[in-house]
């Protein structure tokens, strides 16, 4: 019954999508501070729609907030669905196969920002909600919450869970924002790595220079920073900041046994990005890279002439965006300042360094046996044919940690990207034969999850 009424509802539930996706709320960007508001709106049309006894759009001290309740029972237990309305910037525009804004369906494929990250993955959460609902199969209570920075940090979330704890207070937060191995094997995040990232500034002289009249006599603040950046990483992959790995855990024999049995085609992997290698830390494998170990990355590099043809100066300022994974038990601000104080130490004086932490968070595991993830594991194996695996992702969400410490509930991630998803990229997609599980595998869980009670 409950794959006849998702296929049966699929073009309705797709334009219902695309409403959402064709509004460009891209929080980075400050133009789209009018799309924000327009999109939290629409989340309030459609969360009505779908059943809910009340929804409003709450202001923040940034984008507005989304929630929404359905109360079955005051007596009965309670889930918190958290998502994000806001995407990433499409840029650069000339790499989309489609206009990213305006999505596409094409050899099964929702193509658009938004089609996974993360209002594909949250429209499945209100999808399910609204068969549940329509059906009179809702046992629990319901709470929606959708916020409009998470792609910037989620810096207005905190301050407004603390002052709304009453209102979010809940059992268990329910999640879709992450991925399953494949689409044809299941699994749960337990864990997500934390993140800090920083902008940092290299000056030089006060106006840029001619190469020819001043180089080799002045610093180049490009070839500095360069170097301070490439020092960082060594050849075994290992991150060269003073205690850098002072906090992290290392995963026990059992869970690295567990990781290596996880099906992953090495080769495939590789194709999939066009590389000849992959590199990361000696001892490890990728999926410890990614899910285990802490990462250091540019994010972006810019500075000096950067037009047409030829113009021999040398900078007067240049620029780069840095960013750390961490994983659990690594204190964000703690890394924050020991990366700032590295550089700083680490500068020559012929340049000035000013480096600034833009925002971070933290690392999340998950325990796999409290009743929500057994529901979801029921869930998947009824949906999938398939007992999920429990894996941890490289992603960070940083507002899940932040949830556990003021809500004082864990949050259950169950969700249905794909790497190849693109979800930060030119053409992003969605498959849509996954989101329809997906729909399918949460209406499951709240059934389960009533089993549990």
């Amino acid at each position: 019954m409950i794959k006849k009424y998702v296929d049966e509802n699929e073009g309705r539930m797709l334009e219902e999508l695309f409403s959402l996706i064709r509004i460009p709320s891209v929080s980075a960007q400050p133009e789209h501070k009018e799309d924000m508001v327009r999109c939290a709106n629409r989340w309030k049309e459609l969360l009505l729609a779908a059943g809910v006894d009340k929804a409003e759009v709450m202001p923040s001290k940034g984008n507005p907030m989304v929630y929404a309740e359905k109360m079955v029972d005051p007596k009965a237990r309670t889930i918190l669905v958290y998502g994000h309305y806001d995407v990433m910037p499409a840029e650069p525009l000339e790499l989309w196969r489609t206009q990213p804004f305006e999505p596409v369906v094409k050899d099964g494929y929702i193509w658009a920002r938004g089609a996974d990250d993360d209002k594909g993955q949250s429209f499945i959460q209100a999808k399910a909600f609204e068969y549940l609902n329509k059906n009179g199969l809702l046992k629990h209570n319901m709470k929606f919450i959708f916020e409009g920075e998470e792609e910037i940090g989620s810096g207005s979330l905190p301050a407004f869970i603390e002052a709304h704890k009453d209102l979010l207070k809940c059992d268990v937060i329910l999640v879709s924002d992450t991925t399953v191995i494949a689409p044809d094997t299941p699994s749960i995040t337990t864990g997500l790595r934390g993140l800090a990232y920083w902008q940092i500034e290299v000056t030089g002289a006060d106006h840029d220079l001619h190469s020819g009249t001043f180089g080799g006599a002045v610093a180049n603040p490009a070839n500095v920073l360069c170097k301070l950046i490439g020092d960082v990483t060594g050849p075994d992959g290992k991150i060269r900041f003073p205690g850098f790995y002072d906090d992290v855990e290392e995963a026990s024999k059992e869970e690295r046994d567990l990781v290596a049995s996880i099906p992953f085609d090495i080769e495939k992997y590789k194709k999939s990005m066009n590389i000849d290698e992959v590199f990361g830390e000696e001892g490890y494998s990728t999926i410890e890279r990614t899910g285990y170990r802490p990462s250091f990355d540019v994010c972006g590099i810019w500075g000096g002439y950067m037009g047409e043809g030829a113009k021999t100066v040398i900078p007067s300022k240049v620029y780069a965006k840095i960013s750390t994974r961490l994983v659990p038990h690594q204190d964000y601000k703690k890394i924050g300042q020991l990366v700032i104080d590295y550089f700083n130490r680490v500068a020559p004086k012929t340049v000035k360094v000013d480096i600034k932490l833009l925002h971070g968070g933290y690392g999340y595991v998950c325990p796999i046996d409290f009743p929500a993830y057994m529901a979801a594991e029921r869930a998947f194996e009824t949906v999938f044919g398939k007992r999920p695996l429990p894996v941890r992702i490289g992603g960070s969400i940083p507002i899940i940690s932040t949830f556990e410490n003021l809500l004082g509930a864990k949050s259950l991630l169950m969700g249905f990207g794909l790497e190849s998803n693109a979800i930060h990229s030119p053409n992003e997609n969605m498959p849509i034969d996954l989101w329809k599980k997906g729909i399918e595998t949460i209406i499951n869980f709240h059934q389960e999850y009533d089993k549990e009670a």
